[in-house]
């Protein structure tokens, strides 16, 4: 069986449309007009990638991150107290109530980790894969050639597309020409661009063998080539003939963790938009069409494999609709399960990667019209898009801030009177979400939203990541300074 093995993010079986994102909008970054016309060779000759790769080379950089070393507490089961738990709570040394769970702290090691990134902007803007800035507590940019090293901060990042901002402080640097990935043709020739295996400065040359390739229900509608991307490649640039970016490698398909012939990166369409939802809102806009469905070529043939028997949908193209969400931007503009997509403001739907293709140029709020078939008849609606939290607002990272608390981490006193290894205290509540829930001053949190809170960075990503979900509600349990359990739901809503 073959393997996905990710240079990114990993692969997931994409099921729900839950589809972001992407107008192919403009950055700071130099546009294709400003790169000379390169003329391709004649049908059947050699194609000449020098130059290409002198206009590449240059605007792809070398990312380090590093994970600090951190003091965690983790939990261990001790075999032998089910069986010698003391009936009077620990006098005796044994039994803190604790169902021979014990905890105790180490210290994780210091880790390191390389990448690639791709300046898009001569002011120090740097388009990577989130993996590769993930958790980092330092990052360090170094220019082509090792001219140069930076520090580098993160302006906004996203999971699901694997796609983050950073920027460093300079000016003058060679920012790549960005292309529209729209036009990338099947059999063009490419250049992968970054820094795999500890290579610096290497490029790889193959071609485009695929589009629209659905590699999970977070990124979307890939490049599929050739050209060798390893890891160390991750967040490089993937470009032309002329050297314009085209898509930003992310992974490789492999059942080794090395290449044979099949990486994804992914198309500029939907990273220009990230980038600039990064730079006006911090964080990622993700629009959603609301269904659950897939190719309905990929629908047909499963159920010819099982023996069933298939309806006729009057094609093999489209989009087949198996599910509408509720209240979603489907349902509201009337589709039902079994109608078929087939086109989406003017453009085809052959298949699943191809409608994630289009949506992902969308903001929510944005209207599309929608052609399909039912009971092989053809319709067209128009549809609004709608966000993760079901309505059209811009969603933006939350802060600590919102929840109107002020906190600090617990004494070792603390923790040997309460029995407990780690949590928060609420030291102050001034207002905001945590007094509308009824969350007292000296209660301990110590989980959020099944997360375990050891810090106040754990909290802050806490409440970012529930503010931006689907349902933006913070979970927490925890104590009272009596060694009472206590639980609270407290809500992000948007203002």
């Amino acid at each position: 069986m073959k393997k996905i093995v990710n240079v990114a993010t990993p692969a997931i079986c994409v099921v729900a449309l839950a589809l972001s994102v992407a107008a192919f909008t403009k950055t700071n970054a130099a546009t294709t007009s400003s790169a000379p016309i390169v003329a391709s060779a004649p049908a059947g000759q050699p194609v000449d990638l020098t130059y290409a790769a002198e206009k590449a080379l240059p605007s792809v950089v070398y990312i380090k991150s590093v994970q600090n070393s951190k003091l965690q507490t983790v939990e261990y089961s001790d075999p032998f107290e089910e069986f010698f738990s003391d009936p009077f709570g620990g006098f005796f040394g044994r039994g803190q109530g604790n169902n021979g769970k014990r905890q105790r702290q180490v210290q994780t090691p210091k880790r390191a980790a390389a990448g690639s990134g791709v300046i898009i902007s001569a002011d120090g803007y740097i388009v990577t894969n989130n993996h590769v800035v993930d958790e980092a507590d330092e990052l360090t940019v170094t220019l082509n050639e090792n001219s140069k090293e930076y520090s580098a901060r993160v302006i906004g990042a996203d999971k699901t597309t694997d796609l983050a901002l950073i920027k460093i402080d300079a000016k003058n640097l060679p920012a790549i020409v960005i292309a529209n990935s729209d036009d990338v043709r099947v059999g063009e020739w490419v250049l992968a661009v970054g820094n795999p295996l500890g290579l610096n400065n290497t490029v790889t040359a193959g071609i485009v063998s695929a589009k629209a390739r659905s590699m999970g229900s977070g990124v979307s509608s890939m490049i599929q080539t050739d050209a060798a991307i390893n890891q160390g490649n991750s967040g490089g640039a993937l470009v032309n003939t002329r050297g314009e970016l085209i898509g930003i490698n992310a992974m490789l398909a492999s059942p080794t963790g090395s290449n044979i012939g099949y990486g994804f990166a992914i198309p500029t369409s939907i990273v220009s938009k990230a980038i600039d939802d990064f730079k006006k809102y911090g964080t990622y806009q993700r629009a959603m069409i609301g269904i659950h469905g897939g190719s309905l070529k990929d629908y047909v043939d499963a159920m010819k494999d099982q023996d069933k028997d298939v309806k006729d949908y009057g094609t093999m193209e489209g989009v087949r609709i198996d599910k509408v969400v509720e209240e979603g931007a489907a349902a509201d503009a009337g589709l039902k399960s079994e109608d078929i997509i087939t086109e989406v403001d003017g453009k085809k739907v052959a298949t699943m990667g191809d409608l994630q293709g289009i949506i992902a140029q969308k903001r929510p709020g944005d209207k599309v019209t929608v052609k399909y078939l039912r009971d092989k008849k053809a319709k067209t609606v128009t549809l609004t898009l709608k966000n993760e939290q079901g309505n059209t607002k811009v969603v933006k990272n939350a802060d600590l801030d919102v929840l109107g608390g002020s906190f600090k981490a617990l004494t070792d006193g603390q923790k040997e009177q309460l029995n407990i290894g780690y949590g928060l205290e609420v030291i102050k509540i001034s207002g905001g979400k945590l007094k509308d829930a009824g969350v007292p001053k000296g209660f301990i949190i110590q989980r959020v939203n099944d997360q375990t809170i050891k810090s106040i960075d754990d909290l802050q990503n806490a409440v970012k990541e529930a503010s931006t979900s689907k349902e933006p509600v913070l979970y927490i349990q925890g104590i009272y300074p009596t060694g009472k359990k206590g639980y609270f739901a407290v809500p992000l809503e948007n203002e």
